[in-house]
């Protein structure tokens, strides 16, 4: 009774004007298949590696010799800069400070836990 009262949407046929596909064989399914191949899965990248830091645990003459003769002369010293441009440990940067501040050729400009800041002994008295 409703659908004769035109309560309910009608349905419309479409018509496609394409002409029907040719059905395929199944060797030329298999074919196609094969053809395409596997999608493969995302590689993420690793990153770049770090290169690993091969520093001296002692004191090569040279090195030793270098200490005394260019660290006075930095305008900052830290562990962190010997260890850069020395290629030291920290511990044994650590122990040439100490050297350092014991010969008078450095003093202390900050002192906290985490980092410690040097600069070099100037023959100015302070005020």
């Amino acid at each position: 009774v409703a659908a004769r009262l035109g309560l309910f949407a009608r349905r419309r046929r479409v018509s496609s004007k394409m002409p029907p596909k040719a059905p395929e064989s199944k060797a030329a399914k298999a074919a196609k298949a094969a053809a395409g191949g596997k999608a493969k899965k995302k590689k993420w990248s690793k990153g770049k590696a770090k290169e690993k830091a091969n520093n001296q645990i002692l004191f090569e003459q040279s090195t030793y010799d270098k200490l005394m003769a260019e660290v006075p002369k930095y305008k900052m010293i830290t562990i962190s800069i010997l260890c850069d441009r020395l290629r030291i440990t920290c511990s044994l940067a650590r122990k040439a400070i100490a050297i350092l501040i014991a010969k008078g050729e450095i003093k202390p400009v900050t002192m906290h836990s985490k980092q410690q800041i040097y600069t070099r002994a100037t023959n100015d008295v302070d005020a």
